[in-house]
């Protein structure tokens, strides 16, 4: 009886961490799951950890937050995962127990993402005596503070190989320089690019100096030592990154930390993911900026070019007051007495192309108030423009770019409010839209920031003008940021403002031939932050789980509406061509590897195979 009721207890322990597994996870494992590490005690919504889950969410991948001890727990063996990561900020006072689980996590064959400042301090909270305490996973030393004191840490540019960078899906011009596929380096020496900062060029990055031999491949260095590497450690393997990514996403700059999270799904794990653009084509949203009356004669000049009137379609945003840099100075577009401007937003409006909300309603003023004034005293600024280009458009206006890039948190807030979804900003440069978070906080629940692109220093063309880039560089730079969104399989934002294009109006030219015959074979599309905007929101609506057993993998998605134009990308390396089980898809195949498209219909269920590795 004593032997049976033994039995009872010990199932009964399995069932309540079963039971416990599930409930913190949210979902049973699957099969390309991530394990996000975080301290006991941490709360699974803080932003820390919340900003990751939405970077993970927004690259198409599923990570699941999990506490230090549930992974550590050596009578159950480690939880089911693709992957681990050790983010940053909440590992450097990391416990022996955990120290040792992850080590046999990847010596037993796991892969692990270490990041930052993991192992840094003891376990009683002071400095780690020579070095981090992950060093050996790291590859290298870092953390030494005994030798290096208060330049442990240095503040330094990021550099890498071309070929590397371009690896790691950061576009063309925010490294620099970008066209070095074009001019190849001498024999034996690498082609060498830097991370590049809008108008201030090299952005410094924080990293540990390193210290003694790297065996892995570097993906990024600084003066400081390595920056990031991925190297073998016994039966796995580790990607170290000495950046600080959660901290930098937080305060908006999530560039890297999306760049190696997908780097890591899919370089290191090949898993598959859910694409961020319709029926998986990458493109761009062109962004018209029209601040003043200025840009009367340009816009009727530009109705003109054929192939940008064939295309699109773009998004148009207008400061629509009578006003420009003062009140009185009658410089404005003025909306609602300039017939020329009045036809001109209509025309525009009727050939497709959705007309925002560029500030509020006189471009300088605003601009040069919006972050010192009370919000209440420029509300209605907001509100005066929203409203004019409504009633001229019979549309609704949802989508907004701040004047000089100025936009303090309670713009965002008031926008969210009235309805619009989209807007243009000048943190997070390089990325894709997301969903910003500013200070360690997330903006808005279903308004999207656009960041923008820029080549090296410049984004418009007045800068590039300024800048001295020659028509050579910038065509190139236009057709490379074309051929990265088809290659990603995502989009990314150029704005302009249209006084600022006619000096380069056979450059830009030249470039719309070139995206109309990638529009033309099908690869490549332009989209408005509108289209955009409503298709992310749908898309977190996706439903999706991988499962495999004994080599076969099955994907189940569902939406409540409809899952069309919802795609997947699984890698060619790792995956048989998918095939359709239930519901309505097409499969193609490109360098990116098997692409699944989803047609009509609220359920879809394929199936494919493990490769032999």
């Amino acid at each position: 009886m004593k032997q049976r009721w033994s039995i009872v207890a010990i199932a009964a322990v399995v069932a309540a961490v079963i039971w416990s597994w599930t409930a913190h996870s949210g979902a049973p494992p699957t099969a390309d799951r991530l394990l996000l590490l975080v301290p006991d005690g941490t709360s699974l919504s803080d932003p820390k950890v919340n900003l990751w889950l939405d970077a993970a969410s927004e690259e198409g991948l599923h990570l699941t937050p999990l506490h230090d001890s549930e992974f550590a727990r050596p009578l159950f063996g480690h939880p089911a995962g693709a992957g681990v990561i050790l983010p940053d900020s909440f590992h450097q006072q990391a416990g022996d127990l955990l120290i040792s689980a992850v080590r046999r996590f990847v010596a037993g064959g796991g892969k692990l993402m270490l990041v930052y400042d993991a192992g840094t301090l003891s376990s009683q909270g002071k400095y780690a005596m020579a070095r981090s305490r992950f060093s050996d996973l790291a590859g290298v030393d870092y953390g030494l503070y005994d030798t290096l004191k208060d330049k442990t840490i240095q503040w330094e540019s990021v550099s890498g190989d071309s070929a590397h960078v371009r690896e790691l899906g950061i576009p063309p011009g925010k490294y620099y320089p970008f066209d070095t596929a074009k001019s190849p380096a001498s024999p034996g020496k690498a082609d060498e690019v830097t991370l590049r900062r809008y108008k201030y060029g090299d952005v410094k990055y924080p990293s540990f100096v390193t210290s003694g031999t790297y065996s892995g491949q570097v993906l990024l260095h600084s003066p400081a030592g390595i920056a990031a590497g991925e190297h073998k450690y016994d039966q796995g393997s580790v990607l170290f990154v000495n950046l600080p990514l959660g901290y930098l996403k937080a305060n908006t700059d999530g560039l890297l930390l999306h760049a190696f999270l997908k780097h890591f799904a899919t370089h290191t794990l090949s898993l598959p993911y859910l694409l961020a653009v319709p029926d998986g084509i990458g493109g761009l949203i062109l962004n018209w900026h029209v601040d003043s009356n200025a840009a009367i004669a340009p816009l009727r000049e530009m109705k003109s070019w054929t192939l940008l009137q064939r295309q699109g379609p773009y998004s148009i945003h207008v400061t629509a007051g009578p006003d420009d840099a003062v009140f009185g100075d009658g410089e404005g577009f003025d909306i609602e007495h300039n017939r020329q401007s009045q036809e001109l937003v209509l025309d525009y409006s009727r050939m497709g192309n959705q007309i925002g909300s560029h500030g509020g309603w006189i471009h300088d003023y605003f601009s040069h108030h919006v972050e010192k004034d009370p919000p209440a005293d420029l509300e209605k600024f907001l509100s005066l423009n929203q409203n004019a280009l409504q009633r001229e458009t019979g549309r609704p206006v949802v989508e907004y770019s701040a004047p000089d890039g100025n936009q303090p948190q309670w713009v965002t807030t008031w926008l969210e409010a009235h309805g619009f979804i989209g807007y243009y900003f000048t943190g997070n440069t390089g990325m894709g839209p997301t969903q910003g978070y500013r200070d360690g906080l997330r903006e808005g629940q279903n308004i999207w920031a656009f960041p923008i692109l820029h080549l090296d220093r410049a984004a418009g063309f007045e800068e590039m003008k300024l800048g001295g880039y020659s028509d050579r560089e910038i065509l190139s730079w236009l057709e490379a940021v074309a051929e990265f969104t088809v290659g990603q399989h995502s989009a990314r934002l150029i704005y302009f403002h249209p006084p600022g294009i006619l000096p380069y109006k056979h450059v830009f030219l030249q470039w719309l031939e070139t995206t109309a015959r990638m529009k033309a074979e099908g690869r490549f599309r332009w989209y408005t932050m509108t289209e955009l905007a409503n298709f992310l929101n749908s898309r977190k609506q996706v439903v999706w789980k991988l499962s495999e057993r004994d080599g076969a993998v099955s994907l189940e998605a569902s939406h409540p509406r409809s899952l069309e134009h919802q795609a997947w990308c699984f890698p060619a390396d790792r995956f048989s061509k998918p095939r359709i089980v239930s519901g309505s898809a097409t499969v193609t195949n490109d360098q990116s590897g098997w692409n699944v498209v989803a047609g009509e219909g609220k359920y879809l269920q394929i199936e494919t195979d493990l490769l032999v590795q």
